[in-house]
């Protein structure tokens, strides 16, 4: 009779050790899940208030340079895809469309002095490097999310709950190809 009750307890205790660890793993990827989607939401959250700031932008340099239109309506166009985008990878490809845009924008702008010196554009021009930095921090944040929940999410004994949960890795925000290129601004022609 007392063999009996040590087993059980013995028992008893391994099935509380072990329950108590899959609640805590799967906890734990939920923690983890919700510190990526905060992530990818503060990034939708910047990048949106940068194209939030862009058709104040576009309208000072329009008063100065209304026949460069075909550079307004490449903005115009990146900023809808902004809003159209529904995960890290159409987001980072939206976001790339319209910094190159904003390149070919500043590029406008060079043509332009009286406008350079012209204070509201200055001043927005200021809160768009603002959101640039603002941008460039979320998605280290947000990456950085990510790496730790792939890691947990693939480590073993966490990857057998989070199968069983249907947890899998999140997705990277990455800059597109040939991003890392500084673009080449000539005023020579």
């Amino acid at each position: 009779m007392r063999k009996g009750l040590i087993v059980t307890g013995i028992v008893s205790i391994v099935i509380l050790i072990v329950v108590g660890s899959l609640i805590g793993s799967y906890n734990g990827l939920v923690s983890m899940n919700e510190d990526v989607n905060s992530g990818y939401a503060q990034i939708q959250n910047v990048i949106q208030r940068r194209a939030d700031l862009i058709p104040n932008l576009v309208e000072t340099v329009k008063g100065y340079a209304s026949h460069e239109s075909e550079t307004f309506q490449a903005i115009t166009e990146a900023r809808s895809q902004i809003s159209s985008a529904n995960n890290p990878g159409e987001l980072a490809e939206a976001n790339d469309a319209l910094t190159q845009s904003l390149g070919r924008l500043m590029v406008v702008v060079e043509n332009y002095p009286e406008l350079r010196a012209n204070e509201n554009f200055l001043n927005l021009q200021d809160e768009l490097a603002g959101t640039e930095n603002r941008i460039s921090l979320e998605r280290k944040k947000y990456n950085d999310a990510v790496r730790t929940f792939n890691t947990k999410v693939r480590s073993f004994p966490t990857n057998i709950i989070a199968g069983m949960f249907s947890f899998n890795q999140a997705e990277y925000f990455e800059a597109d190809e040939g991003s890392q290129n500084v673009p080449e601004v000539n005023f020579d022609n």
